[in-house]
């Protein structure tokens, strides 16, 4: 690829560990090239035949089939001009000799270091020594996953192995943190990728609305039904379905679900045929799945089904190192949309960002970073910028660190005076005041204030009976 092109570099790799294939992939689509991987040495000539050479291609040597060098020497016959960098964990003499004898542009030794394969790929394409880097207009793919800590790096191999597995997956995370992107990668990484992605939040359907959202309905199945809709599970025929906040799913459709699940059919509303679906369903929750089973709010049997495996996206504030990264794509991407030159954040500034505890996650970061790319006077950010930025919500902030105060001073005075019973008596006064407040807010509509406390309306009516007769 020219290095001034706008369109960035084609890369495959090629490696029968599916782990080592994704996260190298990943790190490769951060810095900005397309790519495509590759399980074996018969695919890759097929898709050479088909789409012609990419810009470069990383290929392992012991693999199923023929191996990395026996891809290369047919590599070279067919495209001299491609460069190929050898992977191994294999460094011997005769591996890396014979790799170099083939015509290899460069040979790496595993396990490697992502940002010194990412190097090699600038420098195999000519992009290094301040030419533009591949794509350099454009931001990274806004469904991207980033982070080189070891907390994410765990979760880009799970993803690398699980994207083959044709497993029902749950995915666990607060709010904010990025479920639907890691939905994304297990759908694209799979053998579903031609086949649709299809995501459905559940918390944000009413529950009158979502069984036609999931199955679908018949025209005149209800009031309204003018026409047959084809629901998600249809739509997602072939590939995947992500059922985003699945704790907030009603418990009637929990057992329609169920069915799905374990037969893969289901009928419309007010239908008569029998619809027959191959849908990989991947879910996600903040929700513990298990309080809400204790509590008769979630079925017991279709968590089992939904938690075949379960993997676990950390808060940002278990990985502040991954910050700046996160920082620099979204203030890159804000500047795309406006079509203006990226921001920079200064040190202090970005001290600051990562003094902050990010309650609301990635997204959190990515709204403030895109506040600051239209609200920030200069092309530097400065510790002033940012705080503008933050104010909003530093009171909020210092509500909480008071309550915690309070209620610290609270509990050692009760300790103090000999207080029995002190966890029971402090629940009850927490319930009654956080149920106070939300009957408040919702003007005493006591489904809704359920909805926003993440309740059950009989759980809000049992707790405000319980405390009246306490009281």
């Amino acid at each position: 690829m020219n290095a001034s092109s706008a369109t960035p570099a084609r890369v495959w790799v090629v490696d029968d560990d599916r782990s080592v294939r994704f996260v190298l992939a990943t790190a490769l689509r951060e810095a900005g090239y397309s790519v495509d991987g590759f399980e074996n040495a018969d695919d890759v000539l097929a898709a050479l035949a088909l789409r012609g050479a990419p810009d470069l291609l990383y290929t392992d040597v012991r693999m199923p089939g023929d191996d990395g060098l026996v891809l290369l020497d047919k590599l070279k016959a067919a495209a001299p001009r491609l460069p190929v960098i050898v992977m191994s964990a294999y460094t011997d003499v005769a591996s890396t000799a014979g790799a170099f004898r083939g015509g290899a542009h460069e040979f790496l030794s595993k396990p490697f270091d992502l940002d010194d394969a990412v190097a090699l790929a600038a420098r195999a394409l000519g992009t290094e020594h301040g030419a533009a880097a591949p794509a350099a207009e454009a931001a990274p793919p806004a469904d991207t996953l980033i982070g080189d800590t070891p907390a994410m790096r765990t979760l880009f191999r799970a993803i690398g192995r699980l994207a083959q597995a044709p497993l029902s997956v749950l995915i666990t995370g607060e709010t904010g943190t990025g479920k639907e992107l890691v939905a994304r990668a297990l759908h694209r990484e799979s053998p579903r990728a031609a086949r649709p992605f299809v995501a459905l939040n559940t918390a944000a359907i009413p529950a009158e609305l979502l069984e036609s959202e999931l199955f679908g309905h018949e025209a005149g199945a209800f009031t309204g039904a003018q026409r047959r809709h084809i629901g998600r599970f249809e739509q997602a025929d072939g590939g995947s379905l992500f059922l985003d906040e699945i704790g907030d799913m009603p418990l009637t459709l929990q057992t329609r679900l169920l069915r799905v699940l374990a037969e893969g059919e289901f009928f419309r509303v007010g239908g008569r045929e029998l619809i027959r679906v191959d849908v990989r369903v991947i879910a996600a929750t903040h929700q513990d799945l298990e309080t809400l089973v204790a509590e008769g709010r979630f079925r017991a049997d279709l968590l089992h089904r939904l938690d075949v495996v379960r993997l676990r996206l950390p808060p940002l504030r278990e990985r502040r190192a991954d910050i700046a990264q996160l920082a620099e794509r979204f203030l890159a991407a804000a500047a795309a949309k406006f079509a203006a030159t990226p921001k920079r954040l200064s040190k202090p500034a970005l001290e600051r960002l990562l003094a902050h505890d990010w309650p609301g996650n990635v997204r959190e970061l990515e709204n403030v970073c895109w506040r600051l790319a239209a609200l920030a006077p200069a092309d530097s950010i400065t510790r002033a910028d940012l705080d503008e930025v933050l104010a909003a919500s530093g009171p909020a902030r210092a509500a909480d660190d008071d309550w915690d105060a309070r209620l610290s001073a609270w509990a050692r005075a009760q300790l103090a005076e000999g207080a029995q019973d002190l966890h029971a008596h402090a629940r009850e006064r927490f319930d009654r005041a956080l149920l106070e407040a939300a009957l408040e807010h919702t003007g005493g509509r006591r489904t809704e204030a359920a909805a926003r406390l993440g309740l059950g309306r009989n759980t809000l009516t049992r707790k405000l009976g319980t405390g009246r007769k306490r009281s």
